[in-house]
């Protein structure tokens, strides 16, 4: 297993994949991952829609103009949902939720990319959202967070570079 401040460091935003599908039992702990994420009030609100039908992969990456076109080449794409009347944090419970994902499968090997889709939409005017409730057959209750891309990586980046961090960012006590 790897230590989390090392995993911390090494997950980096993948947007190039293998052709390779993500095995039953890695998907399995990367969901759990995602169930055991803490939310707000302890009501794990959230929803998941899992595909790895390439068409809809397809269609899932042309619900906004820019930044999703990528996903064409992902074997797996996880949609993130709430309902922002059932939980008035289901933002922050989706995306603790997405970013357990996201670590769980760089521990695994694959690569991930979070592609947002809340408050995005096409040049016409439609919501991404909109567009993946179609898609996906997804109640108009729920609204859309974001896409997680997942697959086996096609390239290799570096690790964080701890002298890059910003620390002048943290201030004790007060700012």
């Amino acid at each position: 297993m790897t230590a989390f401040k090392d995993l911390v460091q090494l997950r980096r935003s993948h947007r190039k994949f293998t052709g390779e599908e993500v095995d039953a039992e890695d998907l399995r702990l990367i969901m759990r991952a995602a169930l055991m994420a803490p939310t707000s009030k302890g009501q794990r609100a959230w929803q998941f829609v899992v595909t790895d039908d390439p068409m809809d992969i397809e269609k899932l990456s042309d619900a906004k103009d820019m930044g999703s076109q990528f996903m064409k080449g992902a074997p797996l794409a996880i949609v993130v949902l709430g309902d922002p009347l059932q939980n008035d944090c289901w933002v922050e419970d989706g995306s603790i939720a997405a970013i357990s994902m996201q670590y769980q499968a760089e521990e695994l090997g694959y690569g991930s990319c979070w592609v947002q889709m809340r408050g995005r939409g096409l040049a016409d005017g439609t919501p991404a959202d909109t567009v993946i409730r179609g898609i996906l057959d997804i109640p108009d209750s729920l609204s859309v967070l974001c896409v997680i891309a997942l697959g086996r990586k096609a390239d290799e980046r570096k690790p964080q570079n701890e002298d890059r961090l910003k620390w002048e960012n943290v201030h004790a006590g007060k700012f």
